[in-house]
């Protein structure tokens, strides 16, 4: 545990909400209180700009490994939020435009002197699906676009292939499309908006029907040792925990590390120090960087604590920065 006190805000959806066996978002914040930091607690609703500064109404929080009840909330306060040391950004997409005002607040928020995980500014540049163009050694065929020519012709060319838009998360509407599927024109003109709307087509991989959709977290770029690989259902294309898919831990393998190689330290340099990589037959698809889960089935499986590991990785780099003027 650090001598200094740490503040620690979180911006989340309802607490009380959640799913309290499955949500990574607590492994965190039980870490946090663990390790000595003071807990803060906002939802979106709770933060404003005033005359250029970020505010909040945080309510102190308080944590416990306790199924029935895991958290008690303190009457809410008033302050400039650039006086926490940390807030973590761990709202759920949809990645709509509220999410995008609320990093615009929360980079204030950091420009005063707070450090956010992940960064405002990488959340709004790194779209978890369209950001893999940035590695493409690491993905499979993958094509980005409005037109549905296009992607007709990238179906004809590849034989069957994924459709998804590029702002859902969970699952939703995913679809698996083949060469003779004559619902191929409805899905690309709904997904398209009738070509008003970008959506991504990737190859389809067929390992997801065995090994799964994996889940490789880096935690400041750096992987952890197992991977989180979901098994769709029998009937269902899908491998997302959301979308009924089964959550088994796996160490990594040799093209695991390689990935989190290439993609890890340009995360890590640009502020995204809890990332999720889905990668399908060795082929990333999608970056995750809004609110990466998975940590408490891997917990869970391989008695690894990733809440702390994440923790650990804000301290050291709270420890590191340059003190304030004032207090040099």
């Amino acid at each position: 545990m650090t001598n200094k006190r740490f503040r620690l805000g979180v911006v989340m959806d309802p607490i009380a909400r959640i799913q309290y066996a499955k949500d990574s978002t607590l492994a965190m914040l039980l870490a946090a209180e663990e390790r000595g930091f003071e807990l803060r607690y906002l939802e979106q609703a709770d933060l404003w700009l005033r005359d250029g500064r970020a505010f909040g109404r945080a309510r102190p929080l308080s944590v416990a490994a306790d199924p029935r009840s895991w958290f008690t909330l303190g009457e809410p306060s008033v302050e400039p939020l650039g006086r926490l040391d940390c807030i973590l950004m761990r709202k759920d997409p949809p990645f709509d435009t509220e999410y995008i005002y609320t990093t615009y607040i929360l980079e204030r928020a950091e420009d005063e002197g707070a450090m956010v995980v992940n960064r405002p500014q990488g959340l709004r540049d790194m779209n978890e699906k369209v950001y893999t163009a940035w590695f493409p050694q690491c993905c499979a065929p993958t094509l980005v676009t409005r037109d549905r020519t296009d992607m007709r012709a990238f179906l004809e060319e590849h034989g069957k292939i994924v459709c998804k838009p590029l702002h859902s998360m969970g699952g939703r509407s995913i679809f698996v499309v083949e060469r003779s599927d004559k619902n191929t024109n409805v899905i690309f003109e709904t997904l398209t908006d009738e070509g008003r709307r970008f959506a991504i087509v990737q190859r389809y991989i067929p390992d997801i029907a065995e090994t799964g959709d994996s889940r490789v977290l880096l935690i400041d770029g750096e992987p952890v040792p197992y991977a989180l690989a979901r098994i769709p259902a029998e009937d269902d294309n899908r491998g997302n925990l959301a979308a009924g898919a089964r959550g088994v831990g796996r160490p990594l393998d040799d093209r695991d590390r390689w990935l989190a190689g290439e993609i890890g330290p340009t995360l890590a340099a640009r502020g995204m120090l809890f990332v999720g990589l889905d990668v399908i037959g060795g082929y990333v698809t999608e970056i995750n960087v809004t609110s990466p889960t998975g940590i408490r089935e891997l917990d869970k499986q391989h008695h690894l604590d990733i809440g702390g590991s994440v923790i650990g990785a804000i301290e050291r780099r709270l420890l590191a920065r340059p003190a304030p003027r004032a207090q040099r």
